[in-house]
């Protein structure tokens, strides 16, 4: 976990990066999260319960959970390096454990920020618990 001091300000705050991923990221609006939590390297999105975000079965769909996980380790990735579009994910892997039908809560945290990529995981839990867990690498421009 990157050691920062819990005073030290984050570089973005909640509204600038909801801003910029409605208004840059391709299928935002499909995906109405809100920042409940964004500190330097770690941020927590929600994802209200929605029925067009249900698979068959009525649990939510698993490219939408990955959705909100790829969001909310770009929070935490921006909260680190400011506002930058040009973070990019290069690698991300997603275990699902459990079906979630209700609202979600992702939680990222960075693991290490470097000059050129930065390295983080994601729990998405609900009420009954984690229902998935991602890895994910973003690739950083030159500061």
């Amino acid at each position: 976990m990157i050691d920062r001091s819990a005073m030290e300000a984050t570089r973005v705050n909640a509204d600038e990066f909801e801003h910029l991923v409605r208004s840059t990221a391709p299928g935002a609006e499909r995906l109405p999260f809100r920042v409940t939590l964004l500190e330097r390297g770690r941020a927590v999105l929600t994802l209200p319960f929605a029925p067009e975000h249900l698979r068959a079965g009525g649990s939510v769909s698993g490219p939408t959970l990955f959705m909100l996980a790829d969001t909310a380790l770009y929070a935490a990735v921006l909260s680190e390096i400011g506002l930058s579009p040009l973070a990019v994910t290069t690698d991300m892997t997603i275990h699902f454990v459990k079906k979630a039908r209700e609202e979600v809560v992702a939680e990222a945290m960075l693991l290490r920020c470097g000059r050129s990529q930065a390295v983080g995981t994601v729990s998405l839990r609900t009420t009954e618990g984690v229902v998935a867990h991602a890895t994910g690498t973003y690739a950083l421009p030159p500061r």
